[in-house]
């Protein structure tokens, strides 16, 4: 391999693959350094079946410590670990996010990063099947198309969420963010459309590029205050060492990427020295104001034979699986989780609490789905107050980092759950969900359920979105990680382009976000 490039690219995930494919389309020489394998995986490329990615050795399966805020649980956060990241093993759902979220950003210091301001790179990384707008992009890579197959079980939820007095959209990236509906999804001609399949695939004979898997980076090595190269492991245990001419550029999403920086030393000096890491460059902020989307799922069960329950196996399986081998239809294009809402619970103007809604009874990572036919309805805290933070577990890189998550730590959180809970069980308790024979298996049949109760089903139910986000903040105050046009502060020659960027979580399924994050950040560094 040659050991000098333009630009080397920490992350073959979602942000990884944008910002490479726009490396390489500029001319400019790129490594792509990836830990996991590639995506050569079937399943990854079925829609229905990504569910059999997490728990693989082509996911990352974090765990937060114990945490007080959900009973003392460890959550499991399953991360993207293969070329495509989260956007190989997540649900497809197309999410931005809304207007006010990115206002905030811009209001915190961050320059350019209003919606007015980033409005142009989610169009630019659109290729939307239906949708032409001002507000839409059909000629982007990201392929993003409405569900050729839906379960009965989700159009009979967004007809009782407008029994229960919430307006149908067709387009949750429009105007306005507020209603039930069916979401788009990242698939095109039944496929998945990862940012491996859209934007690296394009690109990955071209001569300017090197991708390498199975590589686990050790450390950025700075010279004369510049990241000057990253030091990585190959598979066989070989240390090689990659020099960056121009830039190097963090891919690694909001977990694994303040680990680098602080296994670099570059981070909080305390928690540094602790560790045994001489202190490159001071930043305190490096694994702070971490975020992530939790959610409280309500169970409804029915006695008829109307869920997915047991379609993935024997002749019914079968039945799937040649029907997309031959037509590229029916279930198995299905992204699962068809359905959902964006509510706002608090009168503030703008939903806080998001729906997702699955047509069977499904647990998280870790729990097993329950064999009874049945509904999930889980409402998430969009915005959450409550703050973690993510540290080193060693100095070694071959463990992975230590995530106090604080979940549920904020009164407010808690309350927005409550509510987000309660919209989900009147929405249950519908005529067009009644009609079917659901009753509410979790938190309860009682209507009268008291607020302890309630808040002791969430505590119990309480589960992750997989969005960590926000450890290497942008900004300008001195917990911010990187500035605006995305350099870490302190150190030359070192930018970040994935979700840890995030100042605050945005309103809704990141993966979208963080496409639009890397398209802005390869402008910056191609200017």
């Amino acid at each position: 391999m040659e050991h000098s490039f333009d630009f080397v690219v920490v992350g073959g995930g979602s942000s990884g693959c944008v910002v490479t494919r726009r490396l390489v389309d500029a001319g400019k020489r790129v490594l792509m350094l990836e830990c996991g394998p590639p995506d050569n995986h079937p399943f990854i490329h079925i829609p229905a079946t990504f569910v059999r990615m997490i728990g693989s050795k082509r996911s990352f399966m974090y765990r937060a410590e114990p945490d007080p805020g959900v009973g003392g649980r460890s959550l499991a956060i399953p991360q993207g670990r293969t070329l495509g990241g989260g956007s190989a093993i997540n649900a497809m759902i197309y999410i931005r996010g809304q207007a006010q979220d990115y206002d905030q950003w811009r209001d915190l210091g961050c320059t350019g990063w209003g919606h007015d301001d980033v409005l142009p790179y989610f169009r630019r990384s659109e290729g939307n099947e239906r949708l032409a707008n001002e507000l839409h992009g059909t000629e982007g890579p990201l392929k993003v198309s409405d569900l050729s197959y839906t379960h009965p079980l989700s159009r009979a939820f967004v007809r009782a969420a407008q029994q229960c007095g919430i307006p149908h959209t067709d387009d949750f990236n429009g105007a306005t963010q507020d209603g039930a509906g069916l979401f788009q999804t990242t698939t095109f001609s039944g496929r998945r459309g990862s940012a491996a399949v859209t934007y690296l695939n394009p690109v990955k004979v071209s001569s300017l590029l090197t991708v390498m898997t199975g590589c686990e980076v050790v450390r950025i090595s700075l010279k004369d205050g510049r990241a000057h190269s990253v030091v990585f492991r190959m598979a066989n245990g070989v240390e090689q060492e990659a020099v960056a001419r121009q830039e190097v550029v963090l891919a690694a999403g909001a977990l694994a990427t303040p680990k680098l920086l602080m296994l670099s030393g570059i981070g909080p000096g305390g928690h540094l020295q602790s560790m045994g890491i001489p202190v490159q460059c001071e930043l305190p902020g490096v694994g702070a104001n971490f975020q992530d989307h939790i959610s409280a799922p309500v169970y409804g069960v029915a006695d008829k034979p109307i869920s997915l329950l047991h379609a993935d196996k024997g002749i019914a399986a079968m039945r799937h699986g040649l029907q997309y081998m031959l037509t590229r239809s029916g279930l198995l294009t299905s992204n699962v989780v068809e359905s959902g809402a964006f509510v706002d619970t608090s009168g503030s103007g703008r939903p806080d609490v998001q729906i997702h809604v699955t047509p069977a009874l499904v647990g998280d990572a870790e729990r097993k789905p329950m064999n009874r036919h049945g509904i999930t309805i889980n409402p998430c805290v969009l915005r959450p107050v409550s703050r973690g933070r993510v540290q080193l577990r060693s100095p070694n890189a071959a463990d992975p980092a230590m995530c106090i998550a604080n979940n549920l730590s904020a009164p407010e959180d808690m309350e927005t759950l409550l509510r987000g809970i309660a919209v989900c069980r009147r929405i249950l308790r519908a005529p067009a969900l009644r009609a079917l024979g659901f009753t509410e298996l979790a938190p309860g049949e009682s209507e009268s359920m008291s607020l302890d109760e309630l808040r002791t089903h969430a505590k119990a139910v309480a589960k992750t979105v997989y969005h960590p986000s926000g450890t290497c903040k942008m900004g300008v105050d001195e917990m911010a990680v990187v500035d605006p046009q995305l350099r870490v502060k302190g150190v030359a020659g070192l930018r970040i382009t994935d979700a840890s960027i995030m100042p605050t979580l945005v309103s809704g399924n990141t993966n979208a976000p963080t496409i639009m994050i890397a398209e802005k950040c390869a402008d910056m560094l191609l200017a």
